[in-house]
């Protein structure tokens, strides 16, 4: 279930806002709990099980830790104490546990394919697996593991106090709002807001006006440019300017759909009575990789940031190993996105950017020139990457890189969709969507104060947005198979 469908913004959410309100305040987060599991389990109960299982796993493991599991008060552990070997083992059952079902779900095919390339590479044939069946991969397992994990994590640092009631982190790790693609949010976040939460008519107001222009920038903005995106790689090789115009679409689109998805989660989280963090601040104004990783997918890039790149080291040791950290750090989080080679050269172009600002003190090579022509140089950047992100394959995304720079000639089937991508609708939603990423102020910004003339605009987008929406056949959410 997508949160722009008919089903859910006309069903399943207004029966879970009656259902919730009308709910006693005890009651609230076991009501949650509960949609979110048929939320999770609509395209496929049985995923709801793996869910169930980290869930589990994670709770028991907390209290393991605490020192008294079963009876009185959990205490929370000193930060930076000495560990037990029971309170060792039980972090790293966790961490295993989370990180085995993600490698098995996600990884098994990537895993069992890479293996038969380099056997067959060889020249040893006979040693291929040929496996005839696939793993398919659960919708958000990449999101609620790291999040389910993370809890664990804080409560061994002496971060974050264990819970003890079941229902509370249960709904911690399955609201339906953020579940499926993020962001990804911290216990520490939402501790206090699990026991006892506020909710007032400006936070619902708020958050509906999150909902109604997350749904807006998904429909209005992120559709259309995914229209030309999904056309201009469809051609494996094309003429460079529509390969230009396709690659810049393509990275419209995947910011106007992830941030539209987030705001959808805050706006979900505020009509609840939750108040979770930014997830995103106009990131292709950036004028650095480095910035840009600070403005984009914040929760994951933090995320990396506390539970990899510092444990690793950081940039604590030699400059050489800081900057292996981040190599390490940005592959591994291409290949968190996704099983595949061309997700793993775009992370290590982005570590590579990276680990090159570290050696110039966080500044990016081009830090001299004027500051429109570094974040132009930063976005041309970022734009070649999607390029090995959006591919179908790491062949795919070398030979549309080809395109783009003018190397291999063009297919005759490929002038086909200069007719179509170059349409008035299409070239109107591509010059809306430059003027929004750099001419219009963030929804978390803009909906601070909400006045009578900002409500009328919100609900005049709505309206176009759902009419918009009975039209559209193409409407998918982007970081779903993630």
């Amino acid at each position: 279930m997508v949160f722009s469908s008919h089903l859910f913004m006309f069903y399943f959410l207004p029966a879970v806002l009656l259902c919730y309100y009308i709910m006693p305040r005890r009651g609230k987060n076991l009501l949650l709990t509960l949609l979110s599991y048929a939320f999770y389990g609509w395209a496929n109960p049985l995923f709801t099980l793996l869910m169930l299982l980290s869930t589990g796993i994670d709770y028991v493991c907390g209290l393991v830790m605490s020192g008294s599991p079963w009876a009185g008060e959990v205490a929370q552990l000193e930060e930076g104490g000495a560990r037990s070997r029971r309170q060792k083992i039980a972090v790293t059952v966790s961490i295993c546990s989370n990180l085995g079902l993600l490698g098995f779900f996600k990884y098994f095919n990537f895993g069992a394919d890479s293996y038969d390339s380099i056997v067959n590479a060889i020249g040893l044939p006979g040693l291929q697996l040929d496996l005839a069946f696939r793993i398919t991969l659960p919708l958000g397992i990449s999101f609620y593991t790291f999040q389910s994990m993370s809890y664990t994590i804080d409560v061994y640092r002496g971060r974050a106090r264990a819970v003890r009631n079941v229902i509370d982190f249960a709904c911690f790790v399955s609201l339906f709002s953020q579940l499926v693609a993020g962001p990804i949010i911290r216990f520490t976040e939402v501790a206090d807001q699990l026991r006892g939460r506020t909710h007032s008519l400006e936070k619902f107001a708020r958050g509906a006006a999150f909902l109604s222009l997350g749904l807006t920038k998904k429909v209005l903005l992120a559709n259309p440019c995914g229209k030309i995106a999904d056309m201009a790689f469809g051609h494996r090789l094309i003429e460079t300017t529509d390969a230009w115009f396709g690659a810049v679409a393509y990275s419209f689109q995947i910011y106007f759909d992830f941030s539209a998805y987030s705001d959808m989660a805050i706006g979900l989280g505020l009509m609840f009575g939750f108040m979770f963090a930014k997830n995103f601040n106009s990131p292709y104004s950036s004028q650095s990789i480095t910035e840009f990783w600070q403005r984009w997918h914040i929760s994951l890039s933090t995320w990396l940031k506390d539970y990899l790149y510092i444990p690793l080291g950081g940039n604590k040791l030699s400059p050489r190993r800081t900057y292996v950290n981040l190599a390490i750090v940005m592959l591994l989080g291409g290949l968190w996105h996704g099983a595949a080679w061309n997700f793993v050269v775009w992370g290590g172009i982005h570590g590579a950017f990276l680990a090159i600002e570290r050696a110039h003190g966080k500044k990016s090579f081009y830090s001299r020139v004027p500051k429109l022509l570094r974040m132009a140089i930063t976005f041309l950047i970022v734009t070649v990457a999607w390029v090995f992100f959006r591919a179908d394959d790491l062949q795919h995304a070398l030979s549309y890189c080809g395109s783009m720079l003018g190397l291999v000639n063009a297919q005759e089937s490929a002038f086909i969709i200069q007719g179509i991508i170059h349409r008035p609708y299409y070239l109107f939603s591509f010059l809306v969507c430059a003027g929004v990423t750099w001419s219009c102020p963030q929804v978390w910004d803009w909906t601070r104060k909400i006045g009578w003339v900002k409500a009328a605009l919100i609900v005049m987008a709505l309206w176009v947005s759902i009419v918009m929406l009975t039209t559209q056949g193409f409407n998918p959410f982007i970081y779903f198979i993630f």
